[in-house]
């Protein structure tokens, strides 16, 4: 079942339509739909479609199984194979049909010769190609991809459309569960993410703690294999792990994260960091008021299936053991599960201002994320996680995951506990709240978590 993806499937669907050759990127994180998405693509070409998986093998043998994937989609004897990529190619062109080539994990190719030399081969493919012919470079490791955009790689410039694949926000992966409430859509996305793969796996039949038991506390699990075999892979080879343990949960400084890993200032974490931020693990995040301050840069895991993985999971297999699935649950889940889906629903929130943002909803304004606030006065300092910006000031919205509506009374305390930190910047005060409000009002823009959730926003 193929769900999502409409712009991205309707740039790649045209691309593949069009009377010329055509060199496409298509990058991303593994499992996050992008086979899919080009398999269904495909289907609107009108031609030969040759679908290729390289693998962890040297150049020769890559080579091999490439041309054996070419002789199978034109019918070909399986025994044919060319001594070069170039003669394959050369063979394809007398052929004079419409093809498509798909060349998924494209970096395993690429790593199997010496830097660039695959690329360079492929430059020169892709510069000869004539208009019959399109190829799709598509690929997992998303650093190893990144490369081929770089100006000193052999294929910069000679891509007709790139598209990032990202995870699906949390509109899109509702689609998943569409007939489960607004809380418990919260409840799963904060902590499941939206990986296709991972929705795609889960029993919305049963309640979220016993998808929590089954698929990630568990060991042997698919859920647990698969961020510890694929997600992690890459990253435990040339990076520190403990990076992720430390940022956990939450938002941490550079110091913070220094402190908790226990390196020393020699650099080595700023690079990593960069490094797990070019891969999309990581991101920084900084204040919209405060955006060239380092000391309020904070760093936090995109994902949030890892984010829960390295919360409550990590490092703490010897107390699964000791316990079992079902008490290790009960005393170190569960009693933390409500504050970190809240967390979570702050950045539900922000996204639902995306949407909004880009479907031309918030005009007059100017930036949306988060605020920092600083008090010496009274020794305060801190930030708010919600926060739009426009030219006559800011408008803040306190976040409130509750299973009952909001009343009246405490928007109005917090009212006067946020104007007391951010006058006189704030211009309006906005509440999002998961069930809703228990009353109307024209001075606070109140948001349900049912309008977060409206279809139109598709």
């Amino acid at each position: 079942m193929f769900l999502g993806r409409e712009l991205e499937l309707a740039e790649l669907s045209t691309e593949l339509k069009t009377k010329k050759k055509s060199a496409i990127l298509v990058y991303g994180k593994r499992r996050i739909g992008k086979s899919s998405l080009i398999e269904q693509a495909a289907k609107s070409f009108d031609g030969i479609v040759v679908s290729h998986l390289f693998s962890r093998t040297s150049y020769e043998g890559n080579l091999a199984l490439l041309c054996r994937s070419v002789m199978a989609a034109l019918n070909f004897p399986s025994t044919t194979s060319f001594d070069t990529i170039f003669d394959l190619f050369d063979f394809v062109q007398k052929q004079k049909k419409r093809i498509l080539f798909v060349l998924d994990e494209y970096q395993y190719f690429k790593e199997s010769r010496k830097k660039g030399e695959v690329d360079s081969y492929m430059q020169g493919i892709v510069d000869s190609i004539p208009n019959n012919i399109k190829i799709i470079f598509c690929g997992s490791y998303i650093s190893v991809m990144k490369e081929l955009l770089q100006e000193d790689n052999p294929l910069f410039g000679r891509f007709t459309k790139i598209l990032r694949i990202e995870e699906f926000d949390y509109l899109d992966a509702a689609r998943f569960y569409p007939g489960l409430s607004v809380r418990e859509k919260i409840r799963f996305y904060s902590v499941f993410g939206g990986s296709p793969y991972v929705l795609a796996n889960l029993d919305y039949k049963k309640p979220l703690e016993e998808n929590i038991k089954k698929n990630l506390i568990s060991q042997d699990s698919l859920l647990r294999s698969y961020i510890e075999n694929i997600m992690l892979r890459e990253i435990q080879k040339n990076y520190d792990v403990r990076i992720l343990e430390a940022i956990g949960n939450g938002k941490k400084r550079y110091n913070e994260i220094q402190n908790l890993v226990g390196m020393n200032d020699s650099g080595l974490l700023d690079k990593q960091l960069k490094n797990l931020m070019g891969m999309e693990t990581v991101e920084k995040v900084f204040p919209i008021n405060k955006p060239k301050d380092k000391k309020k840069q904070f760093y936090e895991i995109k994902d949030n299936l890892m984010r829960f993985y390295f919360t409550f999971i990590f490092a703490n297999e010897a107390l699964i053991s000791k316990f079992g699935q079902a008490v290790f649950f009960e005393n170190v889940i569960a009693p933390a599960l409500n504050t970190f889906v809240s967390y979570r629903f702050e950045g539900i929130a922000n996204q639902y201002f995306k949407r909004l943002a880009q479907n031309g909803k918030l005009r007059g304004v100017t930036d949306f994320g988060s605020y920092w606030y600083d008090d010496p006065k009274k020794g305060m300092n801190g930030q708010f996680d919600c926060v739009l910006k426009d030219a006559g000031g800011y408008d803040f919205y306190e976040v409130k995951f509750y299973e009952k509506p909001m009343p009246r009374f405490e928007c109005e305390s917090e009212e006067k506990e946020v104007r007391a930190l951010v006058e006189p910047n704030c211009k309006r005060i906005g509440f999002v709240c998961s069930s809703g409000f228990s009353f109307k009002s024209k001075e606070y823009n109140l948001i349900s978590g049912k309008e977060i959730y409206d279809k139109d926003l598709l």
